[in-house]
């Protein structure tokens, strides 16, 4: 992959962008904006948790972003009985008396963790040494995982019972949350049409693993003026209620705000973003289309919050 210089790269990345998308869209109707958010957060190296009720092809759109991508792919349903060499692998001896590693499903490039907060934290956190270091450690050896690497994970929103919630410290992990709507009528009758007919859809590879890494690196270079990353970071420091800065609603409505690396994702996200509207450089605008993805699963509300029906949507516009 050699282009003349950045500019090329960028124009080859947005055309890329919208070949992408209608591959997709030949298995997946509606949900640009998932499809929209899912594909900025494997170009910028960062996780996204998928949150919605049970049938609206959640796992069916991770594994076409796979396919599309030409990435090796693993699906790890989560249960409460499920160890944490289960996702990791474990070693065994074999028939030569000699300890061996054999490698769990994590080693792929695109895993999807199905069900998160159903499995216990103990194997939660077995995925958090993954997310973050990108390796994981097994009987003291350090194992690095396949790049690219993404977790896409998803979590049903309304079965509660016999689940566990995820941690602060691996939500913080996730790039975005992303929610996923129920299709509107014209787009159901069409889901309906198409998946009950004989025909089955051929998808192209339009990315291989080292476009990716490559564009992620490109993604990096990308300037940002500093009127944009103070926004970004104004916006984030908004949503804690400790902080001098911080307006009323997050004082009455919100117990804890977003970290850091909250700004570091808004910022990455912008300057995706940006590419993909074919302009150079992130603007306001694009770091505000990030928001809501970005601080919806950062922000934790209080007590009042809930029951006022305050919800973390209504908070995060409150503070745009």
């Amino acid at each position: 992959m050699n282009y003349a210089s950045d500019i090329d790269a960028a124009k080859a990345l947005k055309e890329k962008f919208s070949v992408i998308k209608q591959a997709i869209s030949k298995v997946i109707v509606g949900q640009d904006e998932v499809v929209d958010k899912l594909i900025i957060s494997i170009l910028c190296n960062g996780h996204s948790l998928l949150v919605g009720v049970p049938g609206l092809a959640k796992t069916l759109l991770v594994k076409t972003v796979a396919d599309v991508m030409d990435l090796s792919f693993k699906r790890i349903q989560f249960t409460p009985d499920l160890m944490p060499s289960d996702i990791v692998g474990a070693e065994i001896l074999d028939e030569s008396r000699q300890f061996r590693f054999v490698k769990g499903p994590v080693f792929a490039n695109i895993i999807l963790a199905d069900e998160i907060n159903r499995t216990p934290p103990k194997t939660q956190s077995a995925l958090l040494e993954a997310m973050q270091e990108r390796n994981v450690t097994a009987g003291g050896t350090v194992y690095k995982l396949p790049a690219p690497f993404f977790v896409l994970a998803t979590q049903n929103p309304i079965e509660q019972e016999g689940t566990y919630p995820l941690p602060e410290a691996q939500l913080d992990r996730f790039m975005f949350q992303i929610w996923l709507d129920y299709p509107s009528f014209a787009e159901e009758v069409m889901i309906v049409r198409n998946t009950t007919g004989a025909a089955t859809a051929e998808l192209p590879k339009v990315l291989t693993g080292e476009d990716i890494l490559y564009f992620q690196e490109l993604i990096r270079r990308v300037p940002v003026p500093d009127n944009v990353l103070e926004y970004a970071v104004s916006l984030v420091q908004k949503t804690r209620p400790s902080n001098s800065t911080a307006p009323d609603i997050a004082k009455q409505y919100i117990s804890y705000g977003a970290g850091p690396r909250a700004s570091q994702y808004l910022i990455l996200g912008a300057k995706c973003h940006a590419l993909l509207q074919g302009k150079y450089s992130p603007d306001i605008e694009d770091v505000q289309a990030m928001a809501l993805a970005v601080l919806r699963h950062r922000v934790v509300r209080n007590y009042k919050a809930e029951a006022e029906g305050m919800t973390q949507e209504k908070l995060i516009k409150g503070l745009l």
